[in-house]
């Protein structure tokens, strides 16, 4: 519950919060793992491909993303990220990395050791 909460309080920190949860997701994703076709980037999210076709229409009407025939399949179209869409994503990074930097430097040494422990764990029960 409390990761939870703390990933809330991230999510609240986006300079640009007209963009749904699902599309500052999707579009993160581009960002960090590249240009993909529509179902990889569903398969990606978790959500059903008619979501992703929403999502990623609503993300290409801002200029954030834009489609392209994929260049060894003309059925297919890949995903990628605009410089509008990087510059999003890097400001959403530097603010929320710049609030939780505020937070944690006001924790003592002990509180941060156990932080630091409690991410080593949970981390291995992401991986199992």
């Amino acid at each position: 519950m409390a990761v939870g909460r703390l990933a809330r309080r991230l999510r609240a920190q986006r300079p640009d919060s007209s963009l749904s949860l699902g599309q500052g997701s999707a579009l993160f994703t581009l960002a960090r793992h590249g240009t993909m076709t529509p179902g990889a980037l569903a398969d990606h999210e978790k959500v059903q491909p008619p979501s992703m076709t929403r999502i990623i229409a609503a993300l290409e009407e801002r200029g954030l993303v834009r489609r392209r025939r994929h260049p060894d399949d003309g059925r297919q179209q890949l995903v990628e990220i605009t410089e509008e869409g990087i510059q999003l994503v890097q400001a959403d990074h530097q603010r929320r990395e710049a609030w939780l930097t505020r937070q944690l430097a006001e924790l003592s040494h002990e509180d941060k050791e156990v932080l630091r422990r409690a991410a080593e764990i949970m981390d291995r029960l992401s991986q199992s």
